[in-house]
């Protein structure tokens, strides 16, 4: 194991409230295993996370009152210098969520000689994470994103749908605004729904967008983590494949295999390097198995929830790895780790019973003593019967309406994804392989070039 600066603890941001987010688990446990000393400052009840031996103490901010309940600036940063204050001496701080990461990013002037932060440019994040900002920042770099049309009204909506190709993929840019009830992507199947969707775009906060839906396929869904230094240099990173995913095909990773894919890695560099990124990210990409091109379809800047499958043989992730850099400690070259399966226990189990696969074949070999699993872990097990408690609660208490929970699960849609964690891969009828131009008035982006060789990953 490297040799960490244990007297630097460490402060885990998440804003989003969902109480069983495995990423800040994840975090908590690969710091905490380091000697480092972690905390975590919350947005709501920190969940059945809270139950993990490797959290020192959690720190809850006051109610927020900006929107989507996300808190403004002066409550984050005042949140943010309370912990400070509570820990005592200069911090790591590790934002797990979008709003979090864009917060600490515009906040990190104001922050400095309290927390260590990658040196990122402050408004970098909030353009990174706004979808509809992605089409721009992919075609400078020169890296493949979907045709994407930002309608002007719901009429510019119903008509962009059509031209796109039915069904279409909608998205809301700013996802982490949203309120309860909004889903950050969704499949559009009719210009109708298309313009129903715009009207409730006071209500999401942000603008709708629509792209044309890459054809579904076998191990078509891939995503790249890292942790960038000067010039968007990549200290680790590494490629890897949804399996499975919960909501089917549009939820977040239930089952992921880390995987070479040239492609994928080669466009996460060129990406990285021509916006100077410093710090985590996670990057979403889909196959389109008819060019054999892999496109970008979501930027998060910060880690992934299912960051731990690309731990190498010492232990280094991106998280330990800026915990490292940012002390001024030598990052080692990563040691292994391909072939290495994550599985997320309770959305695997819902998609292995109620789903179909997302991805290609994971080898047997690589689940024989290279798995790491979200929530068990032997010599931390509160968190995991913490969870499964809560999901058997969820359980019962919706099993005493079993119509309704038959018709959720029928669709795959036992719970509700916001925010970014929702991925774009999505079911599986085919658009045009080369949409119309978009109507007039609205923004349209034809596919972006690419300097991708016609090598796609291995999908068998």
């Amino acid at each position: 194991m490297p040799s960490f600066a244990t007297d630097v603890p460490a402060l885990l941001l998440r804003l989003d409230p969902n109480p069983y987010h495995h990423g800040t688990l994840g975090a908590a446990r690969s710091l905490g295993r380091a000697g480092v000393e972690v905390h975590a400052l919350v947005g709501s009840r920190i969940g059945a996370v809270g139950r993990t031996r490797f959290l020192h103490r959690v720190h809850t901010a006051a109610p927020a009152a900006g929107p989507g309940g996300a808190p403004t600036d002066a409550e984050l940063e005042g949140a943010l210098l309370a912990a400070s204050e509570a820990i005592g001496r200069p911090a790591v701080l590790v934002p797990l969520d979008d709003r979090g990461a864009i917060g600490a990013a515009r906040l990190a002037p104001r922050l400095a000689g309290r927390y260590l932060l990658p040196p990122v440019a402050p408004l970098l994040p909030a353009r990174l994470a706004d979808k509809a900002e992605l089409s721009a920042v992919c075609a400078r770099a020169e890296v493949a994103h979907p045709a994407t049309v930002l309608p002007g009204s719901a009429r510019e909506a119903a008509h962009a749908a059509t031209e796109l190709g039915l069904p279409a993929v909608a998205k809301w840019s700013r996802p982490w605004l949203l309120p309860p009830g909004l889903r950050s992507t969704a499949l559009v199947r009719s210009p109708q729904e298309a313009a129903r969707l715009y009207e409730r775009t006071a209500e999401a906060g942000s603008a709708l967008l629509l792209q044309r839906r890459l054809p579904d396929a076998p191990g078509a869904d891939w995503f790249f983590h890292g942790y960038a230094a000067e010039g968007g240099r990549f200290l680790v990173g590494g490629a890897g494949r949804k399996e499975r995913s919960w909501p089917p095909r549009t939820g977040l990773t239930a089952v992921g295999t880390w995987l070479p894919c040239p492609a994928v890695q080669e466009a996460a560099a060129r990406l990285a390097a021509a916006l100077d990124y410093r710090g985590i990210l996670d990057l979403d990409f889909r196959l389109d198995p008819v060019t054999g091109v892999h496109h970008l379809v979501d930027f998060n800047p910060r880690p992934g929830a299912q960051f731990r499958l690309f731990t190498d043989r010492s232990g280094l992730d991106v998280v330990r790895a800026q915990h490292l850099h940012l002390t001024g400690r030598a990052v080692p070259e990563p040691r292994g780790g391909p072939g290495r399966v994550f599985v997320v226990e309770n959305y695997a189990l819902l998609s292995a019973l109620l789903g179909p696969r997302a991805g290609g074949h994971t080898p047997a070999a690589a689940w024989r003593g290279s798995v790491e699993r979200a929530w068990f872990a032997a010599d931390d097990p509160l968190p995991f019967a913490a969870m499964a408690a809560g999901w058997l609660g969820r359980c019962l208490a919706r099993g005493a309406r079993p119509a309704a929970l038959r018709e959720r699960l029928r669709t795959g849609s036992a719970g509700t994804t916001r925010g970014p964690a929702a991925s774009a891969a999505l079911p599986a009828t085919a658009g045009p392989a080369h949409p119309a131009p978009g109507p007039q008035g609205s923004q349209h982006t034809e596919p972006t070039p690419h300097t991708e060789r016609r090598n796609p990953c291995t999908t068998s």
